[in-house]
């Protein structure tokens, strides 16, 4: 007997081992533990690659409010009152102005990303206001950076704001009223804008809790199906149920791990909205870390090959993203992504993950979302059922009858 042939049994019983072992919840638990820390490439992907996105990925959002915004001024006036709105919007921290002799520069410059906008002040505008007609002055701004446009569009208006009251107290001092209570009456209705759950109003505090969600999904998706494409490679896919729960079980607990990173860590360093609802937000993840596992599991199966995850859902962040309803209103979306998305986890994940530890809500006010990842739990499940039902009857030993 060859040493090759005398190699066979002993693999052959390996590998039984290795499948009875794995059949319990607490066997397939384990060796998906070690098979987990024994893969480099998955330990990148889950447990690395999340670690380093919530040190680096937060970090061009550090500034969070945008201040001295590059704008252009054309004073096509030149009197007392355009010089004092000049002025004002110079003193803005918003705004960095710069003079323009016409308009046509000004956009020119704006064109070429040397400013975000440019104010044009009227010829007549000290005479309109004098003489009691209705004046207006013009802001330009550039929509493709709607964030440098909103301030631009800000700035502007206070500066203006501010000219337009002094304008409306002198006009009422001059008509016999007391100073004090001519300036208290400019605004009947003091307007007080306090933004409740992003304070500082910036684009960090916003975005990255819910990326972050994202983050943990494709990581887990990946690395799940990852690991799955190189058991099915080794014909080690089949368990049985208790086998798959073991199986999600392992990587849900470390996805679980890296979800309280972010919660109880990442947030914290970089000074996002927090902690608002922190049992809740646990519990959301204890129901959303199982369900993203098996659903990679699902896409294991089907990909069947080690490197087939990285290629198609490396991809996905984005449109996922996006069809979500956080960053673009769901109900403006075409109606057949409106039914598609609620296929996916990060659609109701997204919104109750922000609710609960950004805006404090409680358990019961974001109960549809823990429905729906509950729903596609079972869903994914039944699936993954189905699939393994289908493996084991196709390897199934066929039948031959013979008439005599």
């Amino acid at each position: 007997m060859s040493p090759l042939s005398k190699n066979k049994p002993q693999k052959k019983h390996a590998e039984s081992t290795t499948s009875s072992s794995s059949q319990s919840f607490l066997g397939s638990f384990l060796q998906t533990l070690k098979d987990i820390f024994t893969d480099k490439g998955v330990v990148l992907l889950l447990i690395m690659a999340p670690i380093i996105y919530g040190f680096f990925y937060p970090w061009p959002y550090s500034t969070e409010v945008v201040n001295h915004v590059p704008v252009g001024i054309i004073d096509k006036d030149n009197s007392n009152l355009s010089r004092t709105i000049v002025r004002y919007a110079s003193a803005s921290p918003q705004l960095n102005t710069q003079r323009f002799i016409n308009e046509q520069d000004a956009i020119e410059a704006m064109w070429s990303d040397q400013i975000a906008g440019y104010m044009v002040i009227p010829s007549g505008l000290e005479q309109q206001v004098l003489s009691g007609k209705a004046a207006s002055v013009s802001v330009l701004g550039n929509g493709g950076y709607f964030i440098l446009n909103k301030n631009v569009q800000l700035g502007f208006l206070k500066a203006v704001s501010t000219v337009s009251a002094g304008i409306e107290v002198k006009k009422s001092v001059a008509q016999g009223a007391y100073s004090p209570t001519a300036a208290k009456n400019t605004q009947a209705v003091p307007l007080q804008i306090i933004p409740l759950y992003n304070q500082t109003e910036g684009y960090g505090a916003y975005v990255v809790p819910a990326v972050s969600i994202i983050i943990l999904q494709q990581t887990l998706l990946m690395a799940t199906a990852m690991l799955i494409g190189t058991w099915y490679e080794q014909r080690r896919h089949m368990t049985t149920i208790r086998g798959w729960l073991g199986r999600i079980g392992a990587l849900s607990m470390l996805s679980f791990i890296i979800g309280c990173f972010y919660y109880g860590w990442a947030f914290e360093l970089h000074h996002y909205p927090r902690g608002q609802n922190m049992a809740g937000s646990l519990l959301f993840l204890l129901l959303f870390c199982p369900t993203v596992a098996t659903l990679g599991c699902l896409l294991g199966l089907w990909f069947r090959q080690r490197e087939r995850s990285m290629q198609i859902l490396i991809f996905s962040s984005l449109p996922l993203f996006f069809i979500s309803g956080y960053p673009w209103p769901a109900d403006q979306l075409p109606e057949i992504l409106q039914l598609v998305r609620w296929l996916v986890p990060t659609t109701p994940a997204i919104n109750t993950s922000v609710q609960l530890n950004q805006m404090g809500a409680s358990v019961a006010q974001v109960a549809m979302g823990f429905y729906a990842l509950a729903g596609l739990w079972a869903f994914y499940f039944a699936l993954l059922l189905l699939f393994r039902w289908r493996t084991s009857q196709k390897q199934l030993p066929h039948k031959v009858s013979i008439k005599m």
